[in-house]
């Protein structure tokens, strides 16, 4: 039995290097709005780090923090927050166990035309604070927010 694939690869987007600079951007002027100072990682839709920065007094766990949420956010395409729910289910509970999975707020997807082309991660504030800088840079932006 023969069988014809007709598509062999599939066409992919990613956040630009401008956008994911002025993702970083919003969020640190976000930040500073709320009250605190931020590590800000941008990864492209396979979670391979676009764009980072981490204020000078932000603690240096926060480099990973950002970095790991915005890697859950780009692999699952759900915000980090979702987690918290998600591994409650005790057949996805084993992925906790996962060293990149981030439960905490503050982890978007970046969203074009319903599309994930990217994550977001902001760590620094409370969870709280981290989802509000990474909300109002993505909305600031022209970006989707995922459905909660």
């Amino acid at each position: 039995m023969s069988t014809v694939i007709a598509e062999k690869t599939v066409h992919s987007s990613s956040v630009t290097q401008a956008a994911a600079r002025a993702l970083v951007e919003a969020v640190n002027a976000a930040a500073g709005r709320i009250g605190f100072t931020a590590a800000v990682a941008v990864t492209d839709q396979g979670g391979h780090l676009k764009a980072f920065d981490r204020a000078d007094d932000a603690p240096f766990l926060t480099a990973e923090v950002a970095l790991d949420k915005a890697w859950t956010a780009a692999s699952f395409h759900r915000p980090t927050h979702a987690w918290n729910d998600f591994l409650t289910d005790r057949r996805i509970a084993p992925l906790s166990g996962h060293p990149r999975v981030m439960a905490v707020g503050g982890g978007y997807p970046i969203i074009v035309d319903g599309r994930c082309v990217g994550g977001l991660g902001v760590s620094g504030g409370s969870y709280e604070q981290d989802m509000r800088a990474a909300e109002e840079a993505l909305t600031t932006l022209g970006f989707e927010l995922p459905a909660q």
